[in-house]
């Protein structure tokens, strides 16, 4: 999966490409797209949702087949949803806390145009244990990057019972007991994913931990802020978010920010750190997901 170059078609695919959907849900939802009009102006319980900008265009070009999480990845996620849950209601039923709340990750840009995912990993590391300045070549090496960047899923690196999910696999074995695990997105993210996503942010940074997302930015939908309206395959560290609105907008730390424009031809228009809607950013990661 390309890491921040624009990603030509031609790109071999299956351990780089992520499907949120089966073959058949893929189709379903290339056709809710083509759909009669009448049917698209359903309103009402049970009605389909809008699709997302950008979301025929995701169904149309992913590769990958379906994920799949491990049975202790399942039981984990459960656990962890279930405490998410718990600690966003405790955050509604508080007094405002004026502003945003951080876990702290230390930046870094990323050293070649296709190491945003080793870069997200030692920033996202950060945030946890406060040490700045690791090494990106070790991290490309521990997820297994190449020049095509780092996988959302289908590749197994080199720490023990790996799951395929190499961002995950990685900040686990590097952070024991860190207890992550990926939470894969579809192409249009429903109101219950964002509601998630709310949670998970909240649950990570009041723990002091980050998240690892992995944005596919394409043409018509949504980018992070400064990016140019093209297809992107990016990876981010989001490590906070406003305590004002419930976490309707976070801060991410992007590996952009800082890279020469030799190296990113519209590098230079990228912050290091930026604020943006959860819902947005949500949806910028639908086809893909985060880690958390």
């Amino acid at each position: 999966m390309p890491a921040i170059s624009i990603a030509p078609r031609t790109i071999p695919g299956t351990a780089r490409r992520t499907a949120a959907l089966t073959a058949a849900a893929l189709l379903a939802a290339v056709s809710a797209v083509t759909a009669a009009p009448a049917a698209q102006a359903a309103t009402g319980p049970g009605a389909p949702q809008p699709q997302a900008p950008g979301a025929s265009y995701k169904a149309a070009h992913d590769t990958l087949g379906p994920q799949r999480l491990t049975p202790a990845q399942r039981r984990l996620s459960a656990a962890k949803e279930a405490e998410a849950s718990r600690g966003f209601d405790g955050l509604r039923t508080r007094a405002a806390l004026a502003g945003y709340k951080v876990s702290g990750g230390l930046h870094q840009s990323q050293k070649t145009s296709y190491w945003c995912g080793p870069a997200t990993l030692v920033i996202t590391q950060s945030a946890r244990d406060g040490v700045a300045g690791r090494s990106q070549q070790d991290a490309a090496t521990l997820l297994k990057t190449n020049t095509s960047g780092t996988a959302w899923y289908g590749i197994n690196i080199n720490v023990p019972n790996p799951t395929g999910y190499p961002m995950a696999d990685a900040l686990n074995s590097r952070l024991p007991g860190a207890g992550y695990v990926p939470r894969a997105l579809p192409y249009t993210p429903t109101a219950t994913d964002k509601a998630n996503f709310k949670q998970a942010i909240t649950h990570n940074t009041d723990n002091d931990y980050a998240i690892a997302g992995n944005a596919w930015e394409v043409p018509g939908g949504p980018h992070l802020v400064g990016h140019p309206n093209v297809e992107i395959f990016h990876w981010v560290s989001i490590d906070g978010y406003n305590t004002d609105n419930a976490a309707g907008q976070v801060n991410y730390l992007d590996p952009v920010g800082g890279v020469s424009t030799s190296v990113i031809s519209w590098a230079g228009s990228v912050p290091k750190s930026a604020h943006i809607s959860s819902d947005t950013i949500t949806t910028i990661m639908g086809g893909r997901g985060y880690v958390w």
